[in-house]
C-alpha cells in the first residue's frame, strides 16, 4: 500500500515477525509452484529473504523463528501490496515480494495489487491493466501460493473506495498536509499536475489496511510515516463511533478497527541504486540502468553489473559510510546467496570488482532464471490468472465488506 509496495515492505531476514489472528486464505493451487519457497532455490545460491510493501511506523517488533498463535492457534493477518507500475524490480523483490513467502506459511496473507494508488500522478491508461495482470503473474511466479494467501486486485473489492471516503471524513486536513511524500511529490510534478488523490492517498492506505483488520504489516522506512497515520485514524474512529456509541446503534460495540503493528525490517532492508549507493532503488529513477528488473535477460543484468557504479579503494568490505555502492552491491549478493554478512566478508574481502561483479551477474541470473520462467507460463495461461484474482477477490471481499458494514453502522447510516 504505498506508493510502490505497500509496504516496500520488508525484511531482508530469514525470520518471520511475532504475530497472532484471523481468517486464514486457502484457494486455487498454483499449478506453476512446485513447492512452497521453490521459487527461491536455484543450483548455487538461495534462500528466502523478506522484505515487504512499501508500503511504515517507530514501533519495532521482534522476530523470532516461529510466530507466537493463541491456544486456538488462530493466524494474526498481515496485508500487502504492490503498485503496477513501471518493472518490478530487485528492490521491489527483496524488500517486499520475496518476504512475503516465508509470511505466508505462518500468517493469513492478503497480497494485493494496488491499481487504485498508481493512478495519483499521470500515467498511461493503455498499459494499466497489463500492469496488473503482470504484477499479479510475479507474485505468482516469486513463490506466493494460492492456498496460503489471497491474491487480488485494489480495485476489484469496492470496499476500499467506500472506506476511504468514510475514513476522510474523520481525517483531520493537516494530518495529511504533513506527509513528506506529497510536498516531495507536488513539489516536483508542480501544481497544475498535481491531483486531489496524490494528497489523499495515504486514507486509500490506510482503507486497504484497516478494511482486513490486520494485524500486522510489513513497511519500508519511507512508509513510516503513513503507517502511523493508518494507527491514528484508526484510534481516532475507534474513540469517535466505537465502544458504547456503536453499541447504542445495535453494534457489538468495542474498537470498530484493529491498530496495526509495523514489521520493521532490518539494517540494510533497502536495496539501492545501481548507480547511486545513497538512493534507494526506485521505478521512477529515469535511467533503467540503475535498476535490475524481475524479468532483465541475462545479458542485460550482465551489462548493468558491469556498467554499475563502484570505487577505486583495494578490496570490499561491508558498512564503510564512505563505500555505499560496495556495500550495497555486497549487500544484493548476501541476499541473492543466502549467505551469512561474514561468509560473504571473508569471500569477497581480497576480491577486486571485475571478479566480484562476474560472480553477482551469475548469483542473480541464477536466482531470477526459474523466476522468469514460471513468469512467462503463468502469463500464458490468462484463464488462470483470472481465476486467481477473482477467486482471491472474493475472499478479500467477504472480509472488507464485514469490516465495511461495522463502519456504516457504527457512523449511524441506515442499513442497506
Amino acid at each position: 500500500m504505498g506508493r510502490a509496495v505497500l509496504s516496500q515492505f520488508l525484511m531482508l531476514s530469514n525470520s518471520t515477525p511475532r504475530l497472532s489472528s484471523s481468517l486464514s486464505c486457502g484457494g486455487l493451487r498454483s499449478k506453476y509452484l512446485k513447492r512452497p519457497g521453490s521459487v527461491c532455490h536455484n543450483r548455487a545460491t538461495n534462500g528466502d529473504h523478506g522484505a515487504g510493501f512499501r508500503c511504515c511506523c517507530s514501533v519495532s517488533l521482534s522476530q523470532p523463528a516461529t510466530p507466537e498463535t493463541s491456544s486456538s492457534s488462530v493466524k494474526k493477518r498481515i496485508v500487502s501490496g504492490v503498485q503496477p507500475t513501471g518493472a518490478i524490480h530487485l528492490g521491489n523483490y527483496l524488500g517486499a515480494i520475496k518476504h512475503w513467502i516465508a509470511l505466508q506459511n505462518s500468517y493469513d496473507t492478503l497480497f494485493f495489487i494496488v491499481d487504485l494508488h498508481a493512478i495519483t500522478l499521470p500515467y498511461d491508461t493503455q498499459q494499466l491493466s497489463k500492469a496488473t495482470r503482470n504484477t499479479a503473474a510475479i507474485y505468482l511466479a516469486c513463490g506466493v501460493d494460492t492456498t496460503k494467501a489471497s491474491v487480488f486486485v485494489q480495485s476489484h473489492v469496492r470496499a476500499h473506495v467506500e472506506l476511504m471516503w468514510l475514513l476522510s471524513s474523520a481525517t483531520p486536513i493537516g494530518w495529511l498536509n504533513r506527509m513528506i511524500q506529497f510536498k516531495e511529490k507536488s513539489r516536483k510534478a508542480g501544481d497544475e499536475n498535481v491531483g486531489v488523490a496524490l494528497l489523499t492517498y495515504p486514507v486509500l492506505m490506510a482503507s486497504d489496511i484497516l478494511l482486513y483488520q490486520s494485524d500486522f504489516v510489513p513497511v519500508g522506512e519511507d512508509q513510516k510515516q503513513h503507517l502511523e497515520l493508518t494507527r491514528e485514524l484508526a484510534e481516532r474512529v475507534n474513540y469517535l463511533y466505537g465502544g458504547r456509541k456503536w453499541k447504542k446503534l445495535g453494534g457489538r460495540g468495542g474498537a470498530i478497527f484493529k491498530v496495526p503493528e509495523p514489521l520493521i525490517p532490518p539494517a540494510g532492508a533497502r536495496v539501492m541504486s545501481l548507480s547511486d549507493g545513497l538512493s534507494k532503488m526506485s521505478k521512477s529513477a529515469p535511467s533503467d540502468q540503475s535498476r535490475i528488473n524481475l524479468l532483465d535477460p541475462k545479458d542485460v543484468i550482465a551489462n548493468k553489473i558491469k556498467r554499475c557504479k563502484t570505487d577505486s579503494f583495494p578490496g570490499l568490505e561491508f558498512d564503510n559510510p564512505e563505500r555505499p555502492e560496495c556495500n550495497n552491491l555486497l549487500s544484493i549478493y548476501q541476499i541473492i546467496s543466502s549467505k551469512t554478512k561474514e561468509e560473504v566478508a571473508q569471500e569477497c574481502q581480497d576480491m577486486k570488482w571485475g571478479s566480484f561483479k562476474t560472480l553477482l551477474t551469475d548469483a542473480l541470473v541464477d536466482h531470477l532464471h526459474p523466476i522468469q520462467v514460471r513468469y512467462e507460463d503463468i502469463i500464458s495461461d490468462p484463464a488462470y490468472l483470472d481465476g486467481v484474482l477473482a477467486e482471491g477477490a472474493e475472499k478479500a471481499a467477504a472480509i472488507a465488506d464485514a469490516t465495511l458494514n461495522n463502519v456504516y453502522q457504527a457512523m449511524g447510516f441506515l442499513r442497506r
